[in-house]
């Protein structure tokens, strides 16, 4: 007797003539009008991919020709990707804080790694909770505690500990196990957190024995990576700046150093396909909003820098791709508008048809993803180094460390590598000023609240700062 076998949504469009017509059809026409289908009229799900340290150029579908990621850029081009995304901050706690508040790190207390977000926040996880989600989580916490048992508001699948080579393909076959387990009587919200490309990290940690001088593979010569254009540009900085740059590597171990960190964002990329895959074939995809991001960036030699800690943008800016065919516009890159982390929840809380969490200075990225008209922002602030600020407008960026009289100002349309500061040149003295009063005017609308405790090994009290 002949065996009937179940055929997929993946499956079905990935073989039939109908499916690569409608694919096709759907970038020919990326600014075709959204809710067509019967979904739209439905509160949907949500899922809400993390990864650690992945920056906005890292990926294929942006223009690196060192790494492949198909599956990160099919989901871009089923969605609306947004090239001025930035970080509230380059450090991996203070930046999740945002995520799942909407606030600033000043706001939420977590001013560094290994603090936990300030009792009076509202959070993600209880915020949807209450409107009847099942929410879930699984994956790096850090706020604080790497891999946690218990997150407020979610109900947490445990992982273990571990590196991202270790630890993400668990992450990604518990959340496939989830999306084909679960209870389908209520929306949900799954959070999958991974940690590629942050293993790069140990490459710097212990780079004696994972970098040695004599490449250990020599066929790969003429495999490694180019070293980008701004690597010897040291550019006027304020100290604490230029304490992040790292001086141990020659050229060849910084190739190196690059390849490996590819190879690290395909690995992430693998974990990701696996779990779009399983939305597919669990048959929630047309009511799922797919959302993925990353905390921050990685240094990739750029200035001297390897991992984050700096306001360039190789750190700042990161991957913000949201999907969702038939309720969001598809294969569209928005890059007219400056977008934060901040905005995730305030866009998600849109969707759902739910009130945000007050006192917010983020927006709900609905009306972008739609292809709306509407008055955006005119700046956008981050923070660094808990006291350092940036303030990015459309054309320039502004840095500015309360402590230090060096300030940084880029020409971020005509020096997207930032190489030359431009704060002491007579000509850009009115521009100066004008970034010096947009920062101020943002940080007078923030509404800072004590720095929560810091469960990192003992060090020296600092105070989260609102002075420019």
């Amino acid at each position: 007797m002949t065996k009937h076998l179940k055929t997929t949504r993946r499956e079905f469009f990935q073989t039939t003539a109908l499916g690569t017509g409608a694919v096709l059809t759907q970038l020919a026409n990326p600014t075709r009008a959204v809710a067509q289908r019967t979904a739209a009229n439905t509160q949907p799900n949500f899922f809400f991919i993390i990864c650690d340290q992945l920056g906005l150029d890292a990926l294929s579908a942006h223009g690196c020709p060192d790494a492949h990621t198909p599956n990160i850029d099919r989901l871009i081009q089923r969605g609306v990707t947004f090239p001025e995304s930035h970080s509230t901050s380059p450090v991996c706690s203070p930046a999740r804080s945002s995520f799942f508040t909407g606030r600033m790190p000043v706001e939420t207390g977590v001013i560094s790694n290994n603090r936990p977000i300030h009792a009076d926040c509202p959070q993600m996880g209880k915020w949807f909770r209450r409107e009847g989600y099942e929410t879930v989580y699984c994956g790096k916490w850090h706020l604080p505690g790497g891999y946690p048992v218990q997150i407020e508001g979610f109900n947490v699948i445990p992982v273990g500990m571990g590196q991202g080579d270790l630890v993400d393909t668990v992450v990604s076959r518990s959340c496939e196990a989830f999306l084909k387990t679960r209870d389908k009587t209520k929306p949900f919200l799954l959070v999958s957190s991974l940690m590629q490309p942050h293993d790069i990290c140990y490459w710097t940690i212990q780079h004696q024995h994972l970098v040695p001088q004599k490449l250990p593979f020599p066929q790969l010569a003429d495999r490694l990576p180019k070293l980008p254009p701004n690597h010897k540009t040291l550019p006027d900085a304020p100290k604490r700046v230029n304490q992040v740059r790292y001086k141990n590597f020659d050229d060849d171990q910084w190739r190196y150093y690059i390849y490996i960190y590819y190879r690290q964002v395909e690995m992430v990329d693998a974990d990701i396909g696996r779990i779009l895959d399983a939305l597919e074939d669990s048959g929630q995809a047309d009511n799922t909003i797919v959302i993925l991001t990353s905390d921050h960036g990685e240094g990739r030699g750029r200035h001297q820098n390897v991992q984050k800690w700096h306001p360039y943008d190789e750190a700042m800016k990161v991957p913000l791709v949201i999907s969702c065919p038939g309720r969001i516009r598809e294969n569209h890159r928005d890059a007219d508008h400056l977008v934060s982390g901040m905005d995730i929840i305030t866009t998600m809380c849109d969707y759902a048809g739910i009130k945000a969490p007050p006192h917010n200075l983020n927006k709900s990225l609905r009306p972008l993803l739609e292809g709306k008209d509407v008055i955006w922002r005119e700046s956008l602030s981050a923070e660094c180094h808990r006291v350092g600020r940036i303030l990015r407008t459309a054309e320039y960026k502004y840095v500015k460390y309360p402590d230090d009289p060096v300030e940084q100002l880029f020409d971020m349309k005509h020096d997207p590598w930032e190489t030359t500061n431009l704060y002491q040149q007579p000509k850009y003295a009115d521009i100066l000023q004008d970034h010096r009063r947009l920062l101020a005017e943002w940080q007078r609308q923030l509404k800072p609240v004590p720095p929560t405790r810091d469960f990192s090994p003992k060090r020296k009290p600092i105070k989260a700062s609102t002075k420019i």
